[in-house]
């Protein structure tokens, strides 16, 4: 058994895998929570951080020769020393190899795990995390461009204070109007077939019920949904405005910390979705373990 585990700036996503990947385990710490560069993740965080992977270690009996960390987001932003000292942090205490790896390295994972002819259709992935935004353009099963944007659900969450009240006082537009401000910039084809929006949204639009249709684009026995860009901007609504942050967490009982991220983290696929005229929308699970393990093949 071989243990593969997604260390994001805020989510922690552990997987096994023997003949298949499958999601066991997931955790969430807020490390941009009095993060700095130089002095590293918060003592609060680091412990928290600590007793979750003494708890992981003793109940998957985590080896150094089966697995596998790979920190991205917020990491990459410390220092070299700081680096250095959560590398041998989980050398000494865990026996385990604490790997950060680059933007460019997360963009080729991506790219990995999102790796299909789709009907010879041309597509825009979209990776998003706490800090940053992946952006994948394939045609055919050729990647045609990539970009790499510094903003994600962090910035949202640091700069809109009532989105996660019961019911969010911050409204979509406003938040939309910021991200389109720091996002002003950049450009993007407007010839997209459709977007495969990754990192759990299959999973969150189920659970919220989103209006969500067969997918009739491609088939590759994993992407199974779609929906149109006006179900995509009803289902948030519905998230902001109609649904109780306290029954979003009753949705992920074993991590609902998952939900703080839920409302802020739609804000920036639906800019970059109005910025590229997206008619249809493919919610994913895939990640970059996925495309660790598909580079492995």
């Amino acid at each position: 058994m071989e243990y593969y585990i997604d260390l994001g700036s805020s989510t922690i996503k552990v997987y096994e895998y023997l003949e298949y990947l499958k999601l066991i385990d997931e955790h969430t710490i807020y490390f941009k929570n009095n993060f700095d560069s130089n002095r590293g993740i918060s003592k609060e965080n680091l412990e928290e951080l600590c007793k979750y992977f003494s708890e992981l270690k003793e109940k998957y009996n985590f080896k150094y020769e089966n697995t596998h960390i790979y920190a991205t987001g917020i990491f990459r932003n410390l220092c070299y020393d700081k680096k250095v000292e959560l590398i041998k942090l989980f050398n000494d205490k865990f026996d385990l190899h604490f790997n950060i790896i680059s933007h460019g390295l997360e963009n080729y994972y991506l790219s990995c795990a999102m790796k299909n002819d789709y009907n010879n259709k041309k597509v825009l992935i979209i990776n998003m995390g706490g800090k940053t935004t992946e952006l994948v353009t394939f045609k055919g099963d050729k990647v045609i461009n990539t970009k790499n944007l510094n903003i994600g659900v962090a910035d949202l969450l640091n700069n809109f204070s009532e989105v996660n009240l019961e019911y969010s006082k911050n409204t979509i537009d406003e938040m939309d109007k910021f991200v389109n401000e720091k996002l002003k910039d950049i450009e993007l084809d407007k010839d997209y077939d459709c977007a495969i929006f990754t990192g759990g949204e299959e999973r969150f639009e189920l659970l919220t019920g989103f209006n969500l249709v067969a997918n009739t684009l491609f088939d590759d026995n994993i992407h199974k949904y779609m929906l149109t860009f006006d179900d995509y901007l009803k289902g948030t609504e519905k998230v902001f405005y109609d649904m109780k942050l306290s029954d979003l967490y009753k949705l992920m009982p074993n991590n609902p910390k998952w939900m703080d991220g839920a409302r802020s983290g739609a804000i920036i696929p639906l800019t970059l979705f109005k910025k590229a005229n997206i008619k249809w929308i493919i919610p994913s699970d895939l990640n970059l373990v996925n495309g660790i393990i598909n580079d492995l093949k």
